[in-house]
């Protein structure tokens, strides 16, 4: 059986290979002459690590030093060893020109242009090769804007298997394809795209989803409701759709379509414009009711201007919830007459981009257990370099404040329990830092504070009230192996007291999800 596997890099070109179900990933790629990050091919090394989005697969063989328990049960995997057991999408740690790939270039006939309104404009087309482009609901293309050499970024209003391929526009004055398809755009037209690309797509669904739309960032996500159509989801998924006036509103007959199609759709809208003849008046902030944050187990994805999104977040975090994820994609207007840029209003809701200032911004959140992870794994290995550069050349009184440092964050840990958690991301911090300092490595204490592990444990830590039972020991022990001068004890320790740190915040985080 052949299976479908996404490559998605860091620069947001996306990839499609087809993979064998007995052949890894890592030579279905190299098949492909996609030169993803590759050493050992044994399961050895871990260069090739990746994040698995969505799917499921066998991990094949490998050590811990490569890919630890805790790594794997987070999804990530080594494509070197893995085999799909269904359809993938990885996370590649590299760029596409690293991988020595490119997005894929395609030409285009327009089929339909649809005037919703003098606000906005909906246009179709259809390509020869359609089935050469694949593409995960969310995604976005780069169209050549006829008669230029000029690209704008438009994401796809429909879903992946969809013969059609559509795409929404906001029309404004000065933009260059908002007046192409104002003005001269006609049915047989051709352009030329390049695509896909974006992070900012459908996750395996495995909780309810909240999606919100900004104007016509509605696009990706009627291609996000029609894969979650196809795939017959039986999660709750409610859509928020706000918009500036009544001209704005577009495609409400298909979210009505969606809730007969799609089991447990429902979608609310509304129109800031105080004169708006919507039933619903103001932002989308205001539709929110608790059923669509589910206590934080909800998986958020939002398309719309900067203030929006912006707009959410505070709202979240006033409202004390931080969700499972948080997809988003926010774009700016920055057309104005004549081509010049200029800072977007407050209300703008243009998903182009302007040569000189490109504003089209992709990005995720995620309740932090996979950061936490990944900062502590980084700050062990700071430290491992400051013990290097410390052990056997400290002066005794640098030795005496290091144990003194020691010694308090202990006064607030009792066996496995916190008696003072602030007081101890406080106490924590200072010893941990000491030992950057005592390197007098401006460049690795730089390094250190911008890991940022400190507020990630003030985030977390401060209501925690369970600690692993090692870590009241661990800072003394790590302190009398320096007074020793014992290097080897030194580094098992600091890396055994890494190991007790992830597993603190790991229980803290899951907390914190829970209550």
């Amino acid at each position: 059986m052949t299976f479908q596997v996404a490559l998605s890099f860091e620069d947001g070109i996306t990839r499609f290979i087809k993979c064998d179900g007995d052949e890894t990933v890592a030579d279905a790629s190299y098949r492909a002459r996609i030169n993803i990050p590759l050493d050992c091919r044994d399961g050895a090394c871990g260069t090739c690590k990746s994040l698995c989005e969505s799917g499921t697969y066998d991990g094949g063989d490998y050590i811990e030093e490569a890919l630890t328990d805790e790594e794997a049960e987070q999804g990530y995997c080594l494509p070197c060893q893995m085999m799909p057991e269904s359809d993938l999408v990885l996370q590649i740690p590299t760029t596409s020109d690293v991988a020595k790939t490119a997005a894929g270039t395609f030409s285009s006939t327009i089929t339909e242009i649809r005037k919703f309104s003098d606000t906005t404009i909906g246009f179709t087309i259809d390509i020869a090769n359609r089935d050469d482009l694949v593409f995960l609901p969310g995604q976005y293309v780069n169209i050549t804007v006829p008669g230029t050499e000029a690209t704008r970024s438009y994401s796809f209003s429909t879903g992946p298997t969809s013969k059609e391929l559509s795409f929404l526009v906001k029309i404004t004055d000065g933009g260059l394809m908002s007046e192409y398809l104002r003005d001269r755009a006609q049915v047989g037209d051709t352009l030329e795209f390049t695509g896909p690309m974006g992070s900012f797509f459908l996750r395996e669904q495995k909780r309810r989803a909240l999606l919100l739309a900004g104007g016509t960032g509605l696009a990706p996500l009627l291609s996000i409701l029609d894969k979650m159509r196809t795939d017959a989801a039986d999660h709750p998924v409610h859509l928020v759709y706000g918009v500036s006036s009544d001209a704005d509103l577009v495609e409400l007959d298909k979210l009505e379509e969606y809730t007969k199609s799609l089991p447990q759709f429902t979608f609310d809208y509304c129109v800031s414009d105080p004169a708006s003849s919507a039933p619903n008046k103001g932002y989308v902030t205001g539709l929110f009711e608790p059923t669509h944050l589910n206590d934080g187990d909800v998986d958020v994805y939002l398309c719309g201007p900067p203030p929006m999104v912006e707009a959410v977040r505070d709202h979240l975090k006033s409202e004390g919830v931080t969700p499972a994820n948080f997809y988003f994609e926010k774009f700016n207007n920055a057309a104005t007459p004549g081509g010049s840029a200029a800072a977007a209003a407050p209300e703008a809701e243009v998903v182009e981009m302007v040569e000189a200032a490109p504003e089209y911004e992709i990005g995720e959140e995620h309740q932090p257990l996979s950061q936490s992870d990944a900062q502590f794994d980084a700050r062990m290995a700071l430290e491992l370099g400051a013990m290097e550069l410390t052990i056997g050349r400290m002066t005794q009184e640098q030795l005496s404040e290091y144990r003194i440092l020691a010694e308090a964050s202990c006064k607030s840990i009792e066996n496995d329990h916190f008696t003072d958690a602030g007081a101890f991301t406080d106490t924590n911090a200072s010893f941990h830092e000491f030992l950057f300092r005592c390197t007098t490595n401006d460049v690795l204490l730089e390094a250190y504070n911008r890991l940022e592990v400190t507020q990630l444990m003030t985030k977390v830590l401060r209501t925690a009230d369970w600690v692993d039972e090692h870590i009241q020991h661990d800072h003394l022990d790590i302190v009398a192996a320096f007074e020793k001068g014992d290097r080897a004890a030194a580094h098992e320790l600091i890396v055994s007291h890494s190991a007790h740190a992830k597993a603190t915040m790991c229980r803290a985080i899951e907390r914190s999800t829970v209550a």
